[in-house]
């Protein structure tokens, strides 16, 4: 490859941090930062700071000639074979769609490395080169036999955690069993002669449950006539049945494990990313046609329950699940599902339909689940994951969610007889309620 060929390719920097200890890394725009061999070659454990929250709280002074990269200590990937770094980004990766900054994310910088070098040589800095980064098509993005699940989700657990492996999942995973009020629900979703009164009984037997109903119906994205006042009334005039009967299932689900401790820092909120996203499905799913529409209800529960896989991560992986978090605050652009293969050889998604298969969800659900980032799944329920899919990367690219920031696939579109134009105009009504479901969301976090 001539010297040409390699000026053209683009390089990104990330800034992290150990106490008060400051390094810059620069890589391939497209490859995984492998924090762990940092931290063996430094002997410490570095991690990326945020610096889209706040430049002040940074105590290193920028360099004057090359804006936003620091005067600190900086290593170059061996990958790196150019004499000239291009950057797309002139801030940390972590800047969100909605920050005030966010118009600097397309202009782009170019750098002569032998004047940074000169730079830092004159300031008394450290420039090193070392083999610190994967090359993305190195990476594995996702599980392609889903028949090999159970016995991949095994095998990591026998390899990373202490866990005594036992015949169920959920008792190796030492998850707490299933809700009075999931069960009953499970029960009653099977019954095709179920009554309204029967399943306003079960809600309004859990009144935390019942609260986020309500609040769910009243919401101005359903424009209800009057006030909803009673779980009957979210579901006789606003919501009906089916749709509060999976609603309900995946709130109960949702509170079986607590939110973590520990978050990727610039991601949105879990319970914040499933409403929007729910919300999204659903609009979308009423756009099809009426052959390819998939059932209200088993849509919402899919978009509720999308990144459940996230929650068990955290409640039975936790030490790598914090440096599952690092890694994608240092790697923003790189699927979780890759990073997690990375690091632990299985995905939050496998892990989860293995459980909600044992829980006897609905297919149609674990199909979304298990799918969600395949755009060419074409098997039974299809539907589910196409559009959970496209709902996921449409938020992305409004600065909502932590699916991979990537094109849609055309074909998806075609596939639904779906435009841009109004999808986007979906998208506007749902934010508009933006406010609202932070406030829902903040009741689920309660």
């Amino acid at each position: 490859m001539t010297s040409t060929d390699n000026d053209c390719t683009m390089q990104r920097v990330v800034l992290l941090r150990c106490k008060n200890k400051y390094i810059q890394a620069i890589l391939a725009e497209d490859a995984l930062l492998d924090l762990s061999v940092l931290q063996k070659f430094l002997d410490e454990e570095f991690v990326p700071v945020q610096r889209s929250t706040s430049e002040t709280a940074i105590p290193i002074s920028p360099l004057s000639e090359f804006p936003h990269l620091y005067n600190v200590m900086t290593l170059l990937d061996s990958s790196v074979d150019t004499q000239l770094l291009n950057f797309n980004r002139l801030i940390d990766e972590q800047i969100n769609a909605n920050d005030e900054n966010s118009e600097l994310i397309d202009k782009q910088l170019s750098i002569s490395l032998d004047a940074l070098k000169a730079h830092l040589s004159n300031t008394d800095k450290d420039f090193l080169k070392l083999e610190f980064s994967i090359d993305n098509s190195a990476l594995q993005q996702e599980a392609t036999n889903p028949e090999n699940d159970q016995e991949q989700v095994i095998q990591s657990l026998k390899t990373f955690t202490t866990l005594r492996i036992k015949q169920r999942l959920e008792e190796t995973l030492e998850i707490p069993p299933l809700s009075q009020t999931a069960q009953r629900i499970i029960l009653l979703r099977s019954n095709p002669n179920a009554m309204v009164s029967e399943l306003v009984e079960i809600v309004e037997s859990d009144p935390s449950l019942a609260a986020q109903v309500v609040s769910w119906a009243a919401s101005p994205f359903y424009a209800s006539a009057g006030k909803v006042r009673s779980v009957q009334d979210a579901i006789v005039r606003v919501l009906g049945f089916n749709l509060v009967s999976n609603l309900a299932l995946g709130l109960s689900l949702g509170k079986t494990l607590s939110l973590p401790k520990d978050k990727t820092n610039g991601v949105t909120p879990f319970w914040e990313q499933s409403i929007y996203c729910s919300m999204l499905v659903v609009a979308i799913s009423k756009l099809l046609p009426a052959e390819q529409r998939p059932s209200e209800g088993l849509m919402y529960l899919s978009g509720l329950l999308h990144n459940f896989g996230y929650l068990v991560l955290a409640h039975t992986f936790p030490p790598h699940f914090s440096q599952i978090c690092r890694y994608m605050e240092a790697n923003p652009d790189i699927s979780h599902m890759a990073i997690e293969q990375h690091l632990i050889k299985v995905s939050r998604e496998q892990i989860c339909v293995c459980l909600m298969q044992q829980w006897n969800i609905p297919k149609e659900v674990i199909s979304a689940i298990r799918y969600q980032h395949s755009p060419h799944y074409n098997g039974s329920n299809c539907v589910y994951p196409n559009i959970i899919y496209l709902a996921l990367r449409l938020l992305r690219q409004r600065g909502i969610g932590d699916a991979p920031l990537e094109d849609i696939a055309p074909h998806i579109y075609q596939k639904y007889n779906l435009n841009e134009d109004s999808l986007n105009h979906l998208f506007d009504e749902i934010i508009d309620s933006a406010e609202e479901i932070k406030a829902i969301a903040d009741k689920f976090n309660g």
